[in-house]
């Protein structure tokens, strides 16, 4: 499947359909309103997603290693056994979200060996 851009994204999202197992990553998705969104099994390793709107979403396996989620509303989103290792999720809501087997560290935004400047 051929990566999707923000364009593509926005079109297909504005639409009503589904992105389930999209390759997203290093997207950026910055400051999108995608409440409700099905990105389900999507790879968004290394997107930015900071600011994004994305309560509701279904997040479901979705591998959202290195994302950037600063600021994100993630309230009420399905990331059940999602990949949320080496995520920077300063200020991000989870409120209310479905996390029941997401794999997640103790770290905030750096991978091991990498350097991390704030």
């Amino acid at each position: 499947m051929a990566q999707l851009t923000r364009d593509d994204v926005l079109k297909k999202y504005q639409a009503g359909e589904s992105l389930a197992k999209s390759e997203l990553k290093e997207i950026d998705l910055n400051g999108c309103d995608l409440q409700g969104i099905d990105l389900s099994g999507a790879d968004l390793q290394d997107a930015n997603l900071a600011g994004a709107n994305l309560q509701n979403a279904n997040l479901q396996e979705a591998d959202l290693r290195g994302a950037n989620l600063i600021g994100a509303n993630l309230e009420r989103a399905n990331l059940a056994k999602a990949d949320l290792r080496w995520t920077n999720r300063k200020g991000a809501s989870f409120r209310k979200a479905n996390l029941k087997g997401a794999q997640q560290d103790k770290t905030s935004g750096y991978r091991p060996g990498e350097r991390w400047i704030p």
